[in-house]
């Protein structure tokens, strides 16, 4: 591709998804949906002007490690330790039902591989912490004691996604699923865990002063993303996702951080507000390329839509997908509305399906077909939730002040 051409592919990318996102926002609906659109728009299933070429594609991969940067940047470890159990039951059974629930339709009823349907249920699994975030916001109730049972629990469904997600890679680079990879691979994520955030909070005591005495401006920006790019690097080189790096990074720079075993750094709020306000112009740069990305990778003209396999498989998965997170909010002491919002707010999958969606076709685990239906289930799980919740506070908003934290 000719040098001016791409300059042209970046500028349509970048003002498409801004438009896209701004008609979503207006219309109620999360922006990644408005970017998602924005992709099938120019691609090849509409309009045909951009195919998703080799250096799309490395920006929308810079794009997804930042966004794990951010959303490790916004994980509250201690918010989960203070909602109890309760978080702890919702994440749990919010992860592993729809994970059982998608492999096993995929296995048995749709009779695909091991593998593929693996990455089915692992795509169910998802929760998008950013969209259930604006939500609960948007109705002032991030503060709520069912606001701080869901955001502890999307938490929790963060680093248990980021872990399946590191399984399923292997699986995918491997050709299959192997105990032994495995094996090697919860071991490698765990060491990266501890020490890789252990490490980048250290490092960032270094960027710190050097920030301080630094008569040039940018060198926040610059050494932050240096960083995040590092542990990308690190986490591929020990066998995991470079989507782990930018996790543990965000994790560790967050202002909740505290180390294992007790030992903490003394946390500067102020140089961790820098790093959110400082990076957040990069991140957001980066990120809707990526969502773009997996518009253009989508070819809807490839896909037999008088075949009954694409609707049975969507509607069914969808189903599933809303059921799986439902009953975990069903497994804890509170008051039935409560419940319900609990579950409903687990329920968008967001930008985290994307994900996995993506790392699916990528693998070439995924055929185009079983890639949109899984892309359709992902967009109607990340666009109803959160008009339904709104709906569900005017009406029952009265009968939520029973729900206690444990």
């Amino acid at each position: 591709m000719e040098t001016h051409d791409f300059f042209l592919y970046l500028l349509l990318i970048l003002l498409t998804a801004r438009v896209f996102a701004e008609l979503a926002t207006r219309l109620r609906a999360p922006s990644v949906i408005g970017e998602l659109f924005a992709g099938v728009v120019l691609g090849p299933s509409l309009l045909g002007w951009i195919e998703p070429v080799e250096a799309i594609k490395l920006m929308a991969e810079i794009g997804i490690i930042l966004l794990l940067f951010e959303v490790g940047l916004g994980t509250d470890i201690k918010r989960l330790v203070h909602t109890g159990g309760k978080s702890l039951v919702v994440a749990i059974t919010g992860f592993v039902l729809p994970l059982v629930l998608g492999f096993s339709l995929g296995y048995w009823v749709f009779g695909l591989s091991l593998l593929v349907s693996l990455f089915i249920g692992g795509t169910l699994t998802a929760t998008s912490i950013g969209i259930t975030v604006r939500v609960l916001v948007d109705l002032k109730r991030q503060q709520s004691p069912e606001g701080g049972i869901v955001l502890g629990a999307a938490v929790l469904d963060d680093v248990l996604g980021v872990v399946l997600l590191a399984l399923l890679y292997e699986f995918s680079i491997g050709g299959g699923v192997s105990l032994v990879n495995a094996g090697k691979v919860l071991v490698f994520v765990g060491a990266f865990f501890i020490l890789a955030p252990v490490a980048a909070k250290l490092i960032s005591l270094i960027i710190k002063h050097f920030d301080e005495v630094s008569e040039i401006p940018g060198l926040l920006p610059t050494t932050i993303v240096s960083l995040v790019l590092f542990f990308a690097w690190l986490a591929q080189a020990l066998g995991a996702p470079e989507l782990l790096g930018g996790f543990a990074a965000g994790l560790a720079l967050s202002r909740r951080f505290f180390l294992p075993l007790g030992i903490a750094l003394h946390a500067d709020e102020n140089f961790a507000h820098r790093i959110d306000d400082q990076m957040k112009p990069i991140v957001q740069l980066f990120t809707p390329i990526f969502f773009v990305f997996v518009g253009l990778s989508l070819s809807l003209h490839e896909i037999d839509w008088g075949s009954s396999f694409i609707w049975e498989f969507s509607l069914i998965l969808l189903a599933a997908a809303i059921v799986g997170k439902l009953m975990g909010a069903f497994f804890i002491k509170e008051s039935w509305p409560a419940r319900w919002v609990i579950g409903m707010a687990m329920i968008p999958r967001g930008e985290v399906g994307l994900i996995f969606a993506e790392l699916g076709r990528v693998g070439g685990i995924f055929n185009n077909e079983i890639y949109a239906g899984m892309i359709i289930v992902i967009a109607l799980t990340t666009l109803f939730p959160p008009f339904v919740m709104k709906w569900f506070y005017g009406r029952y908003s009265d009968r939520l002040q029973v729900a206690v934290p444990e």
